[in-house]
């Protein structure tokens, strides 16, 4: 009897700690069962659409025009009205081969500017004389930094590093070198993408670069002599 005892006590004991070793397995397996990999990604969210960059783009190339508009029939320098002829003619350029570049997408291009840019145009055309040049010039620097500041999202930043430094150190006077006739060997890059529409405007993006950065350097250069004339 008591052997029988005691081999039945051995016996209820390998069961039990057979049952125990095959369901710690089960239970380890679903605690350390990896989570699911989502698709998406911070850089993702952070990146504005296609449609957004062009419509800012569009909207701000068209503002220059317009502002340089009013300049040609208002400003009182010849400066002045220099610098907004080529405004004209280098924004329209751009808008028209953005346009081009996004021609068959699903693109809405927009019709007019926005109720921002509007408002600044609008209040630039009820200045006068040499209030209208400050105005105007200082309206230029704005807006060209608004607009490379808004292509750089669309390029390689470490080639626009380099740019303004090959810029910087080939400058002569206080002037930046004209981009397409002394900066062709030194290129600004665009941001790399896998799709074919946003490598085209993204290339668009590092084309226009170089001239808007000219056109700033112009505009700071042309705000500060008629500011110098105004106080004399």
């Amino acid at each position: 009897m008591k052997r029988t005892g005691l081999l039945w006590m051995a016996v209820v004991a390998i069961i039990t700690t057979g049952c125990s070793r095959g369901e710690t397995p089960k239970t380890q397996g679903a605690e350390q069962r990896p989570a699911a990999i989502g698709t998406g990604g911070a850089a993702s969210n952070d990146v504005k659409s296609d449609d957004d960059f062009v419509r800012d783009v569009a909207i701000m190339n068209m503002a220059e025009i317009e502002l340089s508009r009013i300049a040609l029939a208002k400003g009182t320098s010849p400066d002045v009205k220099s610098f907004a002829q080529r405004m004209i003619d280098d924004h329209g350029a751009a808008g028209d081969k953005l346009k081009s570049v996004v021609g068959g997408a699903q693109i809405e291009w927009p019709a007019q500017l926005d109720d921002k840019y509007r408002k600044n145009v609008d209040e630039l055309a009820k200045k006068q004389g040499s209030d209208f040049d400050r105005d105007y010039a200082e309206a230029m620097v704005h807006g060209h930094q608004d607009l490379a500041a808004r292509l750089e999202s669309r390029l390689d930043l470490q080639s626009v590093t380099d740019w303004k430094a090959a810029a910087a150190g080939r400058t002569q006077s206080k002037a930046m070198p004209e981009p397409k006739a002394e900066m062709g060997d030194v290129g600004v890059r665009p941001q790399k993408s896998d799709n074919a529409l946003t490598i085209k405007i993204n290339q668009w993006a590092a084309d226009t670069y170089p001239v808007t950065q000219k056109h700033l350097d112009t505009a700071r250069t042309l705000e500060n002599a008629v500011k110098k004339r105004s106080t004399n």
